[in-house]
């Protein structure tokens, strides 16, 4: 009588097998590595528990890879253009991706599992996610069901053995913050999007560390963080630091869509940008170009990052391995109108009362 098995996922087979999922996965891919013996006792488990790797599924269905992606809203610049890379990608290497509305950040593992199960069952062979706190748990759900994860700037500190695409986001605070300190600007905001989000802190620290390097002390009344990358969180932020006694002379938005929001705070309150305020945004999408006057911006190669992502990914699916487990992809300051030096004379204070 076949033994039961407590569910046909990677884990539960190496359970029964006595051995771990990455042996397993060998196993399923037709990989190296494995003994004679435990070969055959683990393709036996999976014949019993009627396991259906992604690999398999492709076979029956084809040579076309399924992908899922995970993303947040498409409208904004930076999601657009990283799906289009993504995207340009998948037709160059003849695979399919299903974008999927799952909030990962919502999610039980519970939820997880029934997702990568899901996916298992469609034939999708792997996942990348924009901008999601994927955790520890809800990672394996995937991994020990066969299907490799790529993450593109997570809100939180992947796992290790999770491997993510990103921007040098570091040194792109610190550029956009030595562009305004050789304007001779030395009153500096910085404007930041989710105090969490792992990329918001790499900007800051970037910026702190232009400060340190040019002998300005931080002033904690210049550094805000907002619910979110969006305009409202740009726009309230920007209230707030503009009526201090002594405003900045420039601020630092961590994002172009933070930025807009600045910019639309400044046009209420009458000022000029650049004469009475500089402002530098974050991401270089073509809302940089849209705005007036058009952003100074650290670009992003947001259709790099997707390429990357999904090149990554394939090389998982194909039984290979992230070329590092942490990619960075050079960010580069774009110098636009909305950056000028500082005037001579102080300016006096706007009130938004």
């Amino acid at each position: 009588m076949s033994r039961e098995l407590p569910g046909p996922n990677l884990a539960s087979i190496a359970e029964a097998a006595g051995v771990s999922v990455p042996t397993v996965s060998k196993v399923v891919n037709g990989r190296g590595g494995v003994s004679d013996e435990t070969r055959e006792r683990i393709q036996s488990l999976i014949a019993e528990a009627g396991y259906r790797s992604p690999r398999t599924r492709r076979l029956r269905t084809g040579n076309r890879t399924m992908v899922d992606l995970v993303i947040g809203e498409v409208r904004n610049g930076y999601s657009v253009g990283v799906l289009n890379g993504i995207l340009e990608h998948a037709r160059a290497v003849d695979a399919d991706v299903v974008i999927s509305s799952v909030n990962p950040g919502s999610m039980h593992l519970t939820d997880a599992d029934e997702w990568a199960e899901r996916m298992v069952d469609s034939g999708r062979q792997g996942l990348i996610a924009v901008t999601s706190d994927l955790s520890s748990s809800q990672h394996d759900a995937f991994t020990s069901r066969g299907l490799p994860v790529v993450v593109i700037d997570p809100l939180n500190t992947p796992p290790a053995d999770l491997p993510s695409v990103g921007s040098t986001n570091w040194a792109g605070g610190r550029a956009a913050t030595e562009h305004l300190l050789r304007l001779g600007h030395r009153r500096i905001a910085f404007l930041g999007g989710p105090a969490n989000a792992e990329c918001n802190q790499a900007r800051m620290h970037g910026y702190l560390a232009a400060l340190m390097a040019a002998g300005i002390p931080m002033r904690a009344d210049y550094l805000y963080d907002g619910p979110g990358f969006a305009p409202a969180g740009g726009l309230a932020n920007a209230r707030a630091v503009l009526d201090l006694d002594d405003p900045p002379t420039a601020i630092f938005a961590a994002s172009d869509t933070i930025a807009l929001g600045v910019l639309d705070e400044a046009r209420r309150r009458g000022l000029e940008v650049p004469r009475d305020l500089s402002i530098v945004g974050f991401d270089g999408t073509p809302l940089a170009e849209q705005t007036l006057p058009q952003l100074t911006s650290v670009a992003q190669p947001l259709h790099d990052i997707g390429r990357t992502a999904l090149r990554t990914l394939l090389q998982l699916i194909a039984g290979g391995s992230a070329d590092v487990p942490r990619m960075e992809l050079a960010t580069e300051l774009v110098v636009r109108d909305s950056t000028a030096a500082p005037r001579v004379q102080s300016r006096p204070r706007a009130s938004s009362k």
